[in-house]
C-alpha cells in the first residue's frame, strides 16, 4: 500500500504547492492544504453509477500496470516509491564497509550489498543450498526425517507443520506455541482439490514447475518429473486434511488447547520432546490449530517411505531458497508464482527485490533511519489525533445502535476502551544481537537472519506477552488489527501520501487513511473480531438476541458480495470477504463521522476543483483504493484472499452509505444506491 512529489503529482497540485511556498515567504504566513487529485477523475463518468470508475478512471486509463506488478494505482505507486526510500537508505549504509560489527548499519548494509551482488550469486549457482540438500539426501530413516524437519524449521522452512509463538486464545497475556499446517507450494488447498478447469490447469503447471526446479538442482528430466508427482501427491494429502479458506476465518475451529502429553498422543510418530528441546522451548500447554491435519501428519510419518520424505523436503528447500539463488532458479520461481499466478510479465528490478528482502528480514535495523527521514513528529501527532477522533466516532456509533441491547453495548464499549493504537514505529527496537551477515553469500545471510527471527519468536513461548512487539516493520506499507492484543497498528510506511499527508486537507486524510483507521477498528467488531473480548480472549460477550441480529446484518454483506463477479462464472465468496467488507463499510462510515465531528467549531474546508469537502472525502477513498488488477490476480484473490478486489472495496461499502448518496445527490434508483433490505449496515 502506499510520497508527494515522487508520486507524479499533476500540474495543478504542483502549482498549488509553489503558490503556497511563495506566500510563505511574505510577512503574513499562509498555508494552503491540497485536496483530491482532480485530474484522476473520469469526467465523462458518473459518480452515482460506478464510483470506482469515476473517482480514478482517468488515472488508470493513462497509467498502465507496470510489467512487474500485478495491480496498480496511486496507492501501489506510492508503495513502490516507498521502496525507493528504503533503497536510498540501504545504498547509503552499504557504501561503507567499516560499520561496527553487529550494528544496524552493518547488518542491513551488508545484507543488501550481498543481495545486490548478482554476479557472485549467479556464479555460486545452487552451491549455497547444497549443504541442506546433502543433509536431506543422506536421510536414511524416520529419525533422520524428524531431525531434518527440525533443522529446516530453525531457518523458517515450515514443513510439514508449522509452529508459531502467539498469545493464548484464552489467556492472551501469555505466549504459547501454536502448531498447525505446513506450507503448500500452491496458494491454498482448493488448488489441489477442486475440479474447475482453472485449478486443473494450475495443477499441471505446478507439477511442471516443480520438475523444472528439480532439474535445475541436477536431476535428469524423467526423475524430476517423477519427483514432482511425488511432491504433488504428498501436498494433496495434506491439503485434503486442511481447513478451507472460509473455515480458516472462524477462530473457534482453530481453538484446540492441548497439553504437551496430548500432542504426543495425537502424533506419536514424532519426537516432540526432542524437537522442543532443540528449539529451547518449554514442554507447556499449546494450541493445535487443525487436529485433522495433525492426524494426517501422523499417517505420513508412520507410513510414507523415507525416499518420498526426502523428495518432499528437498522440494521445499528449493522453493524457499529460489529467490536467493542464481538466475535460473529465480526465473523459474517467477515463471510460476509471478507470470502464471499473478499475470506479471517481468520481475521487479533486483534493487527492489533486495530492498524488500532486507526489510523482511531486518526491518527494524533499517527502520530507525527510515522513520528519521520519512515520518516526522508532526505526522505522528496528526495521526494520533485522527485515531482518537475515529475511536470516538465508534463510541458514538455503539451508543446509538438500535439493534443492540444495553448489556452487549456495555461489553462493546469496554472493548473499545482497551484499544491500543500503535503508530509509526516501536518504542523499543530489536537489536538483532547474534545475527551474522557478510557480503560473501546472500543465501547464507538469508539463513542467518531467518535463524535469528525464528529463535526470537520461539524465545517468547512460555513468557508474558510483550505488548511492545510489532508484527510489521516500520517501512511496511500496510496496517493490521490483532484481536488477541486488541491493537491497531499503522507502520510509518503506510503513513505516506496519498494515504496520509500532513499537507492535505482533513477531508482528504480522513477519506484515505481515516477509512483505513476505521477499517482496522471495525475489525475488532467484525465476524472474527467480535468473538474476542476486551482482554483479547476468545470469549462470547454477546447476548443471544444481539448475536442473532449481528449475524443477520453480516448476512446482508455476504449476499451483497456474492453478487459481485470478476468474470462470467467467477464471483466473490461473500463469507470469505465478510470480515474485510465489514471493515470497509464500518471504516468509511466511522471516518466520515469523525471527519464531520473534527470540523465542528472550525471554518468549513473549501470547495476545491469544484468538489465539496464531503465529495473530496469519498473521492479520496476512491482514488487511494482504486487499483487496476490483472485478471490472473483477480482470480487468485477471489479464490483465497479475504479482501475483495478494489472495485468492490470502493463501490461496495459506499453504495450502502446515505452520506455518499447525499454528497453526490444520487437518485434513489442509481446503481450506487442500495435501499431497503438491500442496504447493509453493521456498525
Amino acid at each position: 500500500m502506499p510520497h508527494l512529489r515522487a508520486h507524479g503529482a499533476p500540474t495543478r497540485r504542483i502549482a498549488r504547492q509553489l503558490l503556497a511556498a511563495a506566500l510563505a515567504a511574505i510577512a503574513t504566513p499562509v498555508f494552503a492544504a491540497h485536496g483530491i487529485e482532480a485530474g484522476d477523475i473520469r469526467r465523462d463518468g458518473a459518480a452515482c453509477n460506478d464510483f470506482f470508475d469515476y473517482a480514478n478512471g482517468a488515472w488508470r486509463a493513462s497509467h498502465a500496470i507496470p510489467d512487474y506488478m500485478d495491480r496498480w494505482s496511486r496507492r501501489w505507486e506510492s508503495g513502490e516509491i516507498n521502496k525507493e526510500h528504503v533503497r536510498d537508505i540501504l545504498s547509503e549504509v552499504s557504501a561503507r564497509k567499516d560499520w561496527p560489527a553487529g550494528s544496524a548499519e552493518q547488518l542491513s548494509g551488508d545484507f543488501y550489498a550481498a543481495c545486490m551482488d548478482e554476479a557472485s550469486v549467479n556464479a555460486l549457482g545452487a552451491k549455497p543450498v547444497q549443504p541442506m540438500l546433502d543433509e536431506i539426501r543422506a536421510i536414511k530413516d524416520a529419525a533422520g526425517v524428524q531431525r531434518t524437519i527440525g533443522h529446516l524449521h530453525d531457518v523458517g522452512v515450515n514443513v510439514p507443520f508449522t509452529l508459531a509463538a502467539q498469545s493464548d486464545l484464552h489467556e492472551p497475556t501469555r505466549v504459547i506455541a501454536h502448531v498447525g499446517p505446513g506450507t503448500l507450494g500452491m496458494p491454498d488447498r482448493d488448488y489441489y482439490i477442486k475440479p474447475d478447469k482453472r485449478f486443473v490447469e494450475a495443477r499441471e503447471k505446478y507439477q511442471a514447475h516443480v520438475a523444472k526446479m528439480f532439474e535445475l538442482a541436477g536431476e535428469k528430466a524423467a526423475a524430476a518429473k517423477a519427483d514432482a508427482q511425488v511432491v504433488f501427491a504428498f501436498e494433496k494429502r495434506f491439503a485434503e486434511a486442511s481447513l478451507d479458506n472460509v473455515q480458516l476465518r472462524d477462530p473457534k475451529l482453530q481453538d484446540n488447547k492441548t497439553t504437551f502429553a496430548q500432542l504426543g498422543q495425537l502424533v506419536p510418530a514424532f519426537d516432540w520432546s526432542a524437537y522442543f528441546d532443540a528449539a529451547h522451548m518449554p514442554h507447556d500447554d499449546l494450541n493445535v490449530t487443525e487436529p485433522k491435519y495433525l492426524h494426517q501428519l501422523q499417517k505420513e510419518l508412520a507410513s510414507t517411505p523415507t525416499a518420498q520424505w526426502r523428495t518432499y523436503l528437498e522440494w521445499h528447500v528449493l522453493n524457499a531458497a529460489a529467490d536467493a539463488l542464481s538466475a535460473p532458479f529465480v526465473e523459474e520461481h517467477f515463471a510460476f508464482n509471478g507470470k502464471y499466478l499473478t499475470g506479471a510479465t517481468e520481475m521487479k528490478p533486483r534493487w527492489k527485490r533486495c530492498a524488500e528482502a532486507t526489510d523482511n528480514q531486518l526491518g527494524e535495523a533499517l527502520g530507525k533511519k527510515y522513520v528519521e527521514k520519512y515520518f516526522p513528529p508532526e505526522a505522528k501527532a496528526r495521526m494520533q489525533e485522527m485515531v482518537k477522533n475515529i475511536l470516538l466516532a465508534m463510541k458514538d456509533t455503539i451508543q446509538g445502535l438500535d439493534w443492540m441491547g444495553d448489556a452487549t453495548k456495555k461489553k462493546a464499549l469496554e472493548k473499545l476502551a482497551t484499544f491500543n493504537p500503535k503508530i509509526g514505529y516501536p518504542d523499543k527496537w530489536k537489536d538483532y544481537a547474534g545475527v551474522k551477515v557478510s557480503r560473501g553469500s546472500y543465501w547464507d545471510d538469508v539463513v542467518s537472519a531467518s535463524r535469528w527471527n525464528v529463535a526470537d519468536g520461539r524465545a517468547q513461548v512460555g513468557k508474558p506477552v510483550d505488548r511492545g512487539r510489532w508484527g510489521m516493520t516500520p517501512p511496511t506499507s500496510n496496517a493490521y488489527y490483532n484481536p488477541l492484543l486488541n491493537e491497531i497498528v499503522f507502520p510509518a510506511g503506510i503513513l505516506q501520501p496519498p494515504a496520509f499527508d500532513v499537507n492535505a486537507t482533513d477531508a482528504v486524510n480522513y477519506g484515505a487513511i481515516g477509512v483505513v483507521i476505521g477499517h482496522e477498528i471495525s475489525h475488532g467488531f467484525d465476524d472474527q473480531g467480535a468473538q474476542f473480548d476486551a482482554q483479547g480472549r476468545l470469549s462470547n460477550w454477546w447476548t443471544a438476541e444481539d448475536q442473532k441480529r449481528f449475524t443477520e446484518r453480516g448476512a446482508c454483506v455476504v449476499k451483497q458480495f456474492e453478487g459481485y463477479s470478476i468474470e462470467p462464472g467467477i464471483h466473490h465468496n461473500g463469507k470469505l470477504v465478510l470480515g474485510e467488507s465489514i471493515g470497509d463499510l464500518g471504516g468509511a462510515k466511522l471516518a466520515f463521522l469523525a471527519y464531520k465531528k473534527s470540523r465542528e467549531g472550525k471554518a468549513a474546508e473549501p470547495t476545491l476543483d469544484g468538489f465539496t469537502p464531503e465529495q473530496q472525502f469519498f473521492l479520496s477513498w476512491g482514488q487511494w483504493r482504486g487499483d487496476e488488477i490483472r485478471p490472473e490476480t483477480q482470480r487468485t484473490m477471489v479464490q483465497g484472499d479475504p479482501h475483495p478486489i478494489a472495485k468492490y472495496r470502493v463501490n461496495g461499502p459506499l453504495s450502502n452509505l446515505p452520506a455518499f448518496r447525499e454528497a453526490f445527490q444520487c437518485k434513489a434508483d442509481a446503481p450506487m444506491v442500495r435501499q431497503g433490505a438491500e442496504r447493509c449496515e453493521v456498525w
